[in-house]
């Protein structure tokens, strides 16, 4: 295959693949034996063979496939001529009308820090293998910033390390302000502003005793931690901001179909096993265990090869009732928002896999959402032995006080808080039925919601009951805090 062909090869070609390069010594060969990365028609990155060797291949196509080049060499010779540890560049080219590659050195038994991460991140917040991760990944970014250097796309991904030894990789991200000097200290504040950003809520306390691992490697600027929580905060609003626009659009983490007849959106892993799900969704309600039926919506739990799931079809009840509802995105697309909203906060609830507007000429009818299903009972049923005694076990009462603080951090509101939409899973309280959910801009807006929502919630129990009186003295009773950045 020729190296242009590749641009119309889609996000899964077949491999290995072999492609015809051409360098200063004559047309060479590379077989593709895996993708690691993958933004298609314009970027492959994996692992090949090269002239006998193993290399990590980046092979640039399209009509950017040349300023996308010049991004990644120019990047990765900052990071070798600051001395900086970086994968051996082995051959480069760019052909016009072809595309560009960069073959690396392939680091054998490499293991990103984003990798490193997942294997200790469900530990308790700074236990000593995360302090580890974290001190490692900021001693190599205060390396770069005292060269002078910052990565814009910085994550724990573009780290690797391979026995003791950490290599950064990722050259297309690569800034630099003045070669072999210190980075200024706005720059240095923004860009661990993006470090931090990435870092669980929990961590947030954490965030003066983790920059002294920064400040070992670089103490060239007095870092104001005011400043920096300040960065932190306008960095995870573009992150939410951006992580939501990317639900309802085509990408590396979902699969999205727009057209006049319907819209499709898909976690990218779960492409495969959505799919079936979604076309035969209305057999498998009629054939699970319905929860709710009728009306404007039928709710059921299925299993689909083995795996539990929900499905959730909002219904059209009549000519009227789709009058209402044609000419506005459904509560199904709705609610597929709003959950992976929560996901991307770390607030609990079940993970949502797909979701299906049917469309006639664009004009919307039903719509149906599918998630994980959560086997643990709701709140009603969790505490219903405590009623008269109120002696919920603590670690319960626990969850729930850091439920309500996220939810009041965060200024959501979920507009129907009845106990049977919050399930005890995992140690955690999740909220589900999210058709009315909203994050508010202002606390104007989030404070009436917020009492609402608190109304409801604590009519679950009598209000005479012990339980009650325990529950209601340990939520707030009213909110107030300065306007988060969060844009919905």
């Amino acid at each position: 295959m020729r190296l242009s062909e590749l641009k119309n090869a889609g996000r899964s070609p077949s491999l290995p693949l072999t492609i015809d390069l051409a360098d200063a010594a004559g047309p060479g060969q590379l077989q593709l034996l895996s993708l690691l990365r993958v933004l298609p028609g314009q970027r492959y990155v994996g692992a090949a063979v090269w002239r006998g060797r193993p290399v990590l291949a980046k092979l640039l196509v399209g009509s950017k496939a040349a300023r996308h080049f010049q991004r990644e060499l120019k990047g990765v010779r900052l990071l070798a001529e600051q001395g900086l540890t970086t994968p051996l560049l082995l051959a480069d080219g760019l052909q016009e009308g072809e595309g560009g590659w960069l073959l690396f050195e392939f680091i054998e038994g490499a293991q990103s820090l984003g990798d490193a991460w997942l294997a200790v991140e469900s530990l308790p917040p700074l236990a000593d293998e995360q302090t580890a991760v974290l001190a490692e990944a900021l001693g190599a970014i205060a390396q770069m910033h005292a060269q002078g250097l910052w990565q814009e796309d910085l994550h724990l991904d573009n780290l690797l390390r391979q026995d003791g030894k950490l290599y950064l990789i990722d050259g297309a991200g690569i800034r630099v302000e003045q070669p072999g000097k210190p980075l200024s200290r706005n720059r240095v504040l923004e860009n661990l502003g993006v470090f931090f950003a990435q870092l669980p809520k929990k961590l947030e306390p954490f965030t003066e005793e983790l920059l002294v691992y920064y400040l070992l490697g670089n103490g060239e600027h007095a870092l104001p931690l005011e400043a920096l929580e300040k960065q932190v905060c306008k960095v995870s609003a573009w992150r939410l901001k951006d992580f939501l626009d990317k639900t309802g659009r085509e990408c590396t983490l979902f699969s999205v179909v727009r057209g006049a007849f319907g819209l499709r959106a898909i976690r990218r892993e779960e492409e495969a096993a959505m799919l079936p799900v979604l076309e035969q969704a209305d057999a498998l309600l009629d054939q699970g265990h319905l929860y709710k039926t009728g009306g404007a919506a039928s709710v059921a739990r299925v299993e689909v090869a083995g795996r539990p799931l929900v499905i959730k079809r909002y219904n059209i009840k009549g000519f009227a009732h789709w009058l209402k509802r044609f000419w506005r995105p459904s509560r199904a697309w709705h609610s597929w928002r709003e959950g992976n909203r929560l996901a991307f906060l770390g607030i609990a609830t079940p993970k949502p896999l797909a979701a299906l507007e049917k469309r006639c000429f664009w004009l919307r009818s039903r719509a149906y959402l599918i998630t994980e299903y959560l086997p643990g009972p709701d709140i009603i049923e969790r505490f219903a032995p405590y009623v008269e005694r109120g002696d919920v076990p603590e670690s319960e009462l626990l969850a729930l006080d850091h439920l309500f603080a996220q939810l009041i951090g965060e200024r959501i509101s979920h507009g129907d808080f009845k106990g049977h939409n919050l399930f005890w899973s995992d140690g955690r309280w999740a909220m589900i039925d999210l058709d009315a959910m909203c994050q508010h801009r202002s606390i104007a807006s989030f404070a009436p919601a917020y009492a609402k929502d608190r109304a409801r919630f604590m009519r679950n129990w009598p209000q005479d009951s012990a339980l009650y009186r325990v529950i209601d003295q340990r939520l707030p009773k009213e909110v107030g805090a300065p306007p988060l950045p969060h844009q919905n």
